[in-house]
C-alpha cells in the first residue's frame, strides 16, 4: 500500500521497507488467515530478513495493527480529499458525498485484499487491536459525518437525518457493495458500481421525480 511520505534519508528507506511488509502481510493474511501466517513468510514475501520485520514491528500482531492504521488512514485521506475538492469547486454536499462514494470505490478497487481484511476484523471482538480498529474506523466515518452536519446546517439536507447512523450506513454501503462487486460481479466497471450507488444516494431508485 503506497504512502505519500517524502522523508529523506534513512527514514525514507525505513518507510519503503514498511511498505513492503504491509503489502506482504495483507496478501498473505488474505490468502491464509492471520493465525496461519508466520513472520518468516511475511519476511520472505517482502524480500527482507526476518530480523527486519522485528526491527520495524515488535510482533506480527503489532505489524497487523499498524497495517490497519495505515490502510484506514489512506481511505480516510481519500474521503477527505474528495470532500475538500468538491467544496473548492463550489458544489453541494450531496455532490461531496457522491465524490466520497467514488473515492471509496477507487480505494477498494486498488486494495481489495486490505478491504476484505478490514471488514472481517470489524466483526471480531477478541483481537488485541480491536480498540485501535474502532478508533480508525471512527476517523473514516467522521469525515462523512462532517459533510452531513454541514449539509444539515445549510439546509441542503434534512434535519431529520440521524448523522452518525447515516454516515455509518454510507460507509458500509460502499464497503459491502464494492466487496460484492470484486467477488461476484467483477465484469462490472467502477463506473457501473458508482452509478448504482449514486442513484441510491440521490433517491432515484423509486423512479419518482
Amino acid at each position: 500500500m503506497e504512502s505519500s511520505s517524502t522523508t529523506p534519508g534513512g527514514s525514507a528507506r525505513r518507510e519503503a521497507t514498511r511498505q513492503k511488509l504491509y503489502e506482504a502481510a495483507v496478501t498473505l493474511i488474505a490468502e491464509q488467515g492471520f493465525s496461519a501466517t508466520t513472520v518468516d513468510e511475511i519476511a520472505e514475501r517482502a524480500g527482507v530478513a526476518k530480523g527486519t520485520v522485528y526491527y520495524n514491528f515488535a510482533s506480527k500482531s503489532v505489524l497487523f495493527e499498524e497495517l490497519l492504521r495505515h490502510g484506514v488512514g489512506l481511505l480516510t485521506a481519500s474521503l477527505r480529499e474528495a470532500a475538500e475538492r468538491t467544496a473548492g469547486e463550489g458544489r453541494g454536499k450531496v455532490d461531496a458525498l457522491d465524490a466520497m462514494i467514488r473515492a471509496g470505490l477507487v480505494f477498494i478497487d486498488r486494495y481489495p485484499a486490505f478491504t476484505q481484511l478490514y471488514v472481517a476484523e470489524l466483526w471480531r471482538t477478541n483481537r488485541a487491536w480491536n480498540s485501535t480498529l474502532l478508533v480508525v474506523r471512527q476517523q473514516a466515518v467522521a469525515v462523512v459525518e462532517g459533510v452531513l452536519h454541514e449539509g444539515v446546517a445549510t439546509g441542503e439536507l434534512s434535519e431529520e437525518i440521524d448523522v452518525p447512523l447515516t454516515a455509518a450506513a454510507l460507509v458500509g454501503m460502499v464497503l459491502v457493495a464494492a466487496l460484492d462487486w470484486k467477488s461476484f460481479q467483477p465484469e462490472r466497471t467502477l463506473d457501473d458500481v458508482h452509478a448504482a450507488l449514486s442513484r441510491l444516494l440521490q433517491g432515484r431508485v423509486s423512479g419518482r421525480p
